[in-house]
């Protein structure tokens, strides 16, 4: 059996399992009840998972959102606990996320920036960004169009698993990628800054529809993007 064929019957059987109420919780990252620290959250899903076809299809959103997403939140709160990380918020944590395992390092890192990604897409979406966020790209890159050209060659050049970040960095807006479930906030992350917009280019975000032609998904994924989410986290 190939690869593409083996991964549809997987995600296929995967997708027919129930989700469990748990997987639709709100809020990213909260401080415990009683002074506990730190839990990660699943926000709920913001539109159904059919709403941003054809650009991406329906089963890959269930089987995204509700196994891999709803494992990254499961796991980074079963580390949390086992290491006693006394952060209180995930900025706190990723700002120390060097003396942390690795298992809490990429789980939290996934159930963060899959909440950024959710709600950085919006069905009848895309197109050029008007106001301040397309001020600030022209301002940045010369026009619309260079900053999509630089951005996708940042997903386009991440090697193997990872994210393609907009940030803002001490005024300027940056454009880089992060390898695995890394991202901007993390001390240990080359590129440095608070996230405006994320691509997730890890393989299951795009093989079941696209195979191994990232190009075309992140040709597709422009037909999505929330710019009036970008817009509220410019400020």
């Amino acid at each position: 059996m190939d690869r593409k064929h083996f991964l549809s019957r997987s995600l296929q059987a995967a997708a027919g399992m129930a989700l469990a109420p748990s997987i639709l919780r709100a809020a990213s990252s909260t401080a415990a009840p009683g002074g506990e620290g730190l839990r990660f959250e699943q926000a709920p899903l913001p539109y159904p998972f059919e709403a941003l076809e054809p650009h991406i299809d329906t089963l890959t959103m269930q089987v995204h959102y509700g196994k891999h997403h709803a494992a990254y939140v499961k796991n980074a709160n079963e580390a949390l606990a086992a290491e006693a990380v006394p952060a209180t918020s995930a900025e706190q944590l990723f700002g120390t996320i060097g003396a942390v395992s690795t298992k809490l390092r990429n789980n939290a890192g996934g159930a963060w920036n899959h909440d950024l990604f959710w709600s950085s897409m919006a069905p009848g979406k895309g197109g050029t960004p008007l106001g301040k966020v397309g001020d600030a790209l022209n301002g940045a890159f010369g026009s619309f169009d260079k900053f999509k050209e630089v951005f996708t060659g940042a997903a386009m050049s991440r090697f193997g698993s990872g994210w393609a970040w907009l940030v803002v960095h001490e005024g300027n807006l940056t454009i880089g990628s992060t390898p695995n479930q890394d991202n901007p906030l993390m001390e240990v992350s080359e590129l440095k800054g608070r996230p405006l917009l994320g691509l997730d280019v890890w393989e299951h975000a795009y093989y079941l529809k696209y195979q191994n032609k990232r190009n075309e998904y992140v040709a597709a994924w422009w037909n999505l993007v929330n710019w009036d989410a970008v817009a509220g986290r410019l400020g």
